[in-house]
C-alpha cells in the first residue's frame, strides 16, 4: 500500500498549501478510499434509508434521495439543524467511539506479506458465506480478538467478507476456516447441489427454498449453504443472515397474498423434536383466518392435546 499512501500524503500536502495536521492528512485519505464510500452506500441503504422512507421522511428515485417536506425556510431548516445535533450529541456522550467501534478493529495492521499469504490461501471468499471480493470488500480477521489477547500471526487470521466480519464483531472467537467450502454430505437433500434448482432466494450463507411437503400455501423453508445440524450449530453470522432472509420473505409473501394474516417460524432439533434431514432448515409458515379450526396455541401443537391450554 506504500505505493498509494506516499503519492497521496504528498498530494494532499500540496493541495493543503504545504502543511496539514494528522487528522486533516487522515481525512483526505478517507476521501479517497472507494471502499469506505462503497461500504457507507450499502450502510444508507440498508437501514436509515428504508426505515426514513417508510415513515416518509423521505423519498428516492433511482441515487436521488430527497427529503419530503419540499422547500423549507431559513428557521425550520436552522431548527431541523438542531434537533438532528442534539441527537447526535445525546447518543455520542452516551456511547463514545464505541458507536464507531465496527470500523475499528484493528488499531496494529497485519503486515503486508502476512496479508497476502491469508487472502491467496484463502482463495479470494470469505471463510464463512464465501462472497468474494466482487461481492464486498474482504477482510483479513483476527480469529482470537486483539482485545482479547490475539495475536497478529497466521495461526490466528482468516478472511471474511465485510458483512461476515461485522456480524461476528469482536467478541467471538470462532476459527470459520474448517468450516467453509465443506463438501456436500453425501445423500443430504438439503446440500446446495441438491437444492440449487429449487431456491428462490439468498441471503449470503443461507437461502430459501419451497418446502416438499406444504403445511399451508407459501410455506418456505431457509436453509444454510454450509452442511451443519442444527439451529444450536449455526454461526452468528448465519443466524444473522437467517433472520434477515425470514423478514424479507415474510414482506414479500404478505405483500403477494393479502390473505396471510400471521406466520409459524419453527425448526426441529434432534430426533426426538422431530427432525429428520440433519441440515438445519427453519420453516417460515404463512398462516390465515379460518385454516384451522381452533389455532391458539400455534406452536404448542407439535404435542398433540398441549395446543388447546
Amino acid at each position: 500500500m506504500q505505493h498509494i499512501y506516499q503519492p497521496l500524503l504528498i498530494r494532499s500536502l500540496v493541495d493543503a498549501g504545504g502543511s496539514a495536521t494528522i487528522r486533516q492528512l487522515a481525512l483526505a485519505f478517507l476521501g479517497q478510499d472507494e471502499s469506505q464510500i462503497v461500504f457507507y452506500e450499502r450502510k444508507i441503504k440498508e437501514m436509515p434509508l428504508k426505515v426514513l422512507r417508510r415513515h416518509g421522511v423521505v423519498a428516492s428515485h433511482g441515487e436521488l434521495v430527497e427529503l419530503t417536506a419540499g422547500r423549507l425556510s431559513f428557521e425550520e431548516k436552522t431548527q431541523i439543524r438542531m434537533l438532528c445535533d442534539r441527537k447526535l450529541q445525546e447518543y455520542m456522550l452516551k456511547r463514545g467511539l464505541g458507536i464507531w467501534e465496527y470500523r475499528m478493529l484493528e488499531t496494529e495492521p497485519v503486515p503486508g506479506s502476512l496479508r497476502n499469504r491469508v487472502l491467496a490461501e484463502s482463495g479470494g471468499r470469505c471463510a464463512l458465506c464465501g462472497a468474494t471480493n466482487k461481492d464486498r470488500p474482504l477482510d483479513v480477521d483476527h480469529i482470537k480478538p486483539r482485545s482479547k489477547g490475539g495475536k497478529n500471526e497466521y495461526a490466528n487470521l482468516q478472511v471474511l467478507c465485510s458483512r461476515c466480519n461485522r456480524a461476528k464483531g469482536n467478541k467471538e472467537d470462532t476459527d470459520y476456516r474448517p468450516l467453509v467450502r465443506e463438501e456436500a454430505v453425501p445423500g443430504c437433500p438439503f446440500c446446495f447441489e441438491a437444492i440449487e434448482s429449487r431456491i428462490v432466494e439468498a441471503y449470503d450463507s443461507v437461502v430459501a427454498i419451497p418446502d416438499g411437503f406444504p403445511v399451508t400455501a407459501g410455506h418456505l423453508l431457509v436453509i444454510t449453504k454450509r452442511h451443519t445440524p442444527d439451529w444450536f450449530s449455526m454461526s452468528q453470522a448465519e443466524r444473522n443472515d437467517a433472520d434477515s432472509l425470514l423478514r424479507i420473505l415474510r414482506n414479500r409473501l404478505s405483500e403477494d397474498d393479502r390473505s396471510i394474516t400471521g406466520f409459524n417460524i419453527g425448526m426441529n432439533a434432534g430426533a426426538s423434536a422431530g427432525q429428520t434431514v440433519f441440515h438445519v432448515h427453519i420453516h417460515l409458515i404463512p398462516r390465515r383466518d379460518g385454516d384451522t379450526e381452533h389455532p391458539r396455541g400455534g406452536v404448542r401443537g407439535v404435542i398433540p392435546g398441549k395446543m388447546g391450554y
